[in-house]
């Protein structure tokens, strides 16, 4: 908080931000009414509920941002090498980088992926990156998402709520203006479009990110499509509109999970999927995105490898680190993992959402001992992590300036080129004894500003 003090302070900026910060109770109730939510589908209830907007940026300076904009290029290009070689010749299996039966037991392993080329060669061309940045302002990636991230319409609308409430904000504080998300996004389906129009694919409207489906549809002047809004003819995929009127996709960007979106080839039960989607894809006549089957890439235990990767495709040094992790798939890593594990976080590899995640510091002496059975007995199960100081970052709560513990997730889009969107998703805990930020916990959001000098 002290660099964002110092740069409002030498800007002459301090009036301007407490007047955005004045107006934080504004901006939420206009993103209640425009649905800015975030819905949770949980035993079979729909809970909808806000996302909680906090008008105190996060501040990352020039040069900051180009170190990471390095790193994160330099990680997501050797992701899409990784996915490129692991469903095709499979080399660094070969090689002995990353052991056989630990991708192929991977639950985002898809055989039905195999020698299936993506248009363009490119497998993740959205990508959120979750970083935290620890008290020696070092960033550390903390887990990669390669399969339908979300978060990118929150600082989207945010900002621009923000800059109706607070115009002066943004014109005198050098802030790079974030509005450009949408035509990244754009150009990176075009880059890859086989042909026909843009489509996203919702679910529908219980789904946890249905106002980012219908946001970034408008903004990208994309059609918003349900899978009965689609189907399959002559391995072609076509949207019929409300006028029977049929007309051909050439870039579905998907927010189903790999799972549902084809009963033909994956699970036939699924009832919001496409039928024969995949022979579609498979033909070369449509490109989707992200393509399937990249879970075995954002796998939390090969996210152990990705440093490995980088060095194994690229020939580099990672710029960015990951959090110091421990695989209990490696006798060395079990032994230690057992010896210290009141001192690490546990997580589940199999979880997501903030869900599976266990710090050892918090179990009772019956639950680190079943905690250690687990682990023992299902090792590829889990991997651990040293609990990283991360810094805190200002929030108001009542009235009053808290400090809580804040990630960041960056967005990187692989199209003609890697480029990293200069803004991001910054989600901080609401519970002062918790360092869990996802929104599916309870958390809430803010603007993220790059410094443009």
């Amino acid at each position: 908080m002290q660099r964002l003090l110092f740069f409002i302070r030498n800007t002459e900026g301090e009036k301007r931000m407490r007047d955005l910060i004045d107006r934080a109770d504004m901006i939420n109730q206009l993103l209640a009414r425009y649905g800015v939510k975030f819905g949770i589908y949980k035993n079979n209830t729909f809970h909808e509920q806000l996302f909680p907007f906090d008008a105190i940026p996060r501040v990352i300076t020039r040069a900051e941002f180009e170190v990471m904009e390095k790193g994160l290029i330099q990680r997501v290009d050797a992701l899409n090498l990784f996915l490129k070689d692991i469903y095709g010749k499979k080399q660094i299996v070969k090689d002995g980088v990353v052991p056989e039966e630990f991708v192929f037991s991977s639950k985002g392993y898809l055989p039905e992926c195999e020698n299936l080329l993506p248009p363009r060669g490119i497998y993740s061309h959205i990508s959120g990156i979750d970083l935290v940045q620890a008290r020696d302002k070092s960033w550390y990636i903390l887990e990669d998402n390669l399969r339908i991230p979300s978060g990118a319409s929150y600082p989207l609308i945010a900002r621009e709520l923000c800059r109706r409430a607070a115009p002066e904000t943004f014109r005198h504080n050098g802030v790079v203006d974030n509005r450009d998300y949408a035509q990244l996004l754009k150009e990176t389906m075009e880059h890859v479009s086989c042909g026909g129009i843009r489509v996203i694919m919702t679910p529908g409207r219980y789904n946890a990110a249905y106002f980012e489906h219908s946001y970034l549809a408008e903004r990208t002047g994309s059609v918003l499509a349900t899978g009965g809004d689609l189907f399959v003819e002559d391995n072609c995929l076509y949207y019929k509109d409300y006028g029977t009127r049929k007309q051909k996709v050439g870039v579905l960007y998907r927010r189903i999970s790999d799972e549902y979106l084809d009963p033909c080839t994956f699970l036939p039960e699924s009832l919001i999927g496409i039928p024969n989607l995949m022979s579609a894809y498979r033909a070369g006549n449509v490109a989707i995105v992200n393509a399937p089957g990249n879970g075995v890439a954002d796998d939390k235990g090969i996210y152990y490898f990705v440093p490995k990767m980088i060095e194994y495709y690229l020939k580099e040094t990672p710029v960015l680190k990951n959090a110091p992790t421990y695989l209990p798939y490696y006798e060395e890593d079990r032994r230690y993992v057992l010896e210290n594990l009141e001192k690490l976080v546990i997580k589940d590899v199999s979880e997501a959402g903030g869900y599976g995640v266990v710090f050892g510091r918090d179990l009772d002496k019956e639950a680190l001992e079943k905690m250690r059975h687990l682990i023992i007995t299902q090792s590829r199960r889990f991997i651990a992590q040293e609990v990283i100081d991360f810094l805190d970052l200002e929030i108001m709560d009542g009235g009053e300036r808290v400090e809580r513990k804040a990630d960041l997730r960056a967005f990187v889009l692989s199209g003609e080129k890697t480029r990293v969107w200069a803004s991001g998703l910054t989600r901080f805990s609401r519970n002062p004894d918790s360092f869990v930020v996802n929104s599916s916990q309870g958390g809430g959001f803010k603007d993220t500003w790059v410094l443009s000098h």
